[in-house]
């Protein structure tokens, strides 16, 4: 009977016919094969503007979009089940045929035959060589912040607790964590090359390592990337010079620079996405935590300075 009241209950008759239109346009993909391009990857460590960036570039007519990061699907292909929990990076030899074809399935499932795909899905900062072997036409548009500003949201981030927090994602962690004195128990928003490390280490140790190493590997990407695929922005442009900066991006993928677009630049300002603590603003870092914030500047001076920060 309970079984029998289900099947009435309107959220799992919904997923029900969702499953159904899923399965009926694989067995179209798998019969028509129809040829996608490669699509577009934003890039970048979390908390350094890739959300308000993927938001404007996706009101593109010409681009297609989930709207949301597709963290499971990319751990489906390639994660940290397969790697013994090392990380959630992944390399050129981690890249099946397969791969490709389900990625592409997967897109045409849920969004059809449609123009070129951008998504944005920060744990893919680390994964640019697997993309790059799947996707031998994709772009790249990697942005980067202030590596002060970044550390510190990515603090506040961690302090809100379970919006970022990684179990929901990949299950239980298999090992302690007691990072800041045991304050957290599991790690938030990614987890980099050599996390086990840090599991006892203070948070802004923590959100530096994730912030350097994240840039770091996208730097590193960068030397395989065709100079015509790959294009590198500064989250901080967003608020002097927006129009400018998208006009940019859309000139390096050959993309109209459509009305709704320019517009949604030049107002970005008013109208920041995913705040945490307060809007966006210039050396943010000083208000929240600039203790903090000061004794791990030895560690990321380096990388600002490739970045130019300093």
């Amino acid at each position: 009977m309970k079984k029998l009241i289900k099947l009435f209950d309107p959220e799992i008759r919904r997923k029900n016919i969702l499953f159904l239109q899923y399965w009926l346009k694989g067995i179209c993909w798998l019969v028509n094969r129809p040829e996608l391009p490669d699509p577009i990857f934003l890039i970048g460590c979390s908390r350094s503007g890739t959300t308000v960036t993927y938001e404007t570039i996706r009101q593109s007519s010409d681009l297609s979009s989930f709207g949301y990061e597709l963290p499971q699907f990319w751990h489906g292909l390639w994660g940290p089940n397969d790697n013994n929990w090392e990380s959630e990076a992944a390399n050129a030899e981690h890249a099946l045929k397969s791969h490709r074809n389900t990625a592409f399935k997967f897109f045409y499932q849920r969004l059809g035959y449609t123009g070129r795909i951008l998504d944005k899905t920060c744990i893919n900062t680390m994964r640019v060589p697997y993309l790059r072997e799947l996707f031998p036409n994709a772009h790249f548009i990697y942005i980067h912040r202030d590596g002060r500003d970044t550390i510190s949201s990515l603090m506040e981030g961690w302090r809100l607790g379970e919006h970022f927090a990684l179990e929901k994602y990949l299950g239980r962690f298999p090992c302690t964590v007691n990072i800041d004195q045991g304050k957290f128990k599991q790690w938030c928003f990614f987890l980099p090359p050599g996390w086990k490390k840090y599991n006892d280490s203070s948070l802004e140790e923590v959100c530096a390592y994730q912030w350097i190493t994240a840039n770091q590997m996208a730097l590193d990407a960068k030397k395989l990337i065709p100079e015509t695929q790959w294009i590198q922005v500064r989250y901080e442009d967003i608020f002097t010079s927006p129009v400018e900066m998208f006009q940019g991006i859309f000139n390096r993928l050959k993309l109209p620079f459509e009305s709704n677009v320019r517009l949604r630049a030049e107002n970005i300002a008013k109208h920041p996405i995913s705040i945490v603590n307060g809007k966006p603003t210039p050396a943010k870092w000083k208000s929240q935590n600039p203790k903090a914030i000061g004794r791990i500047l030895d560690e990321i001076s380096p990388m600002m300075k490739t970045l130019g920060y300093l």
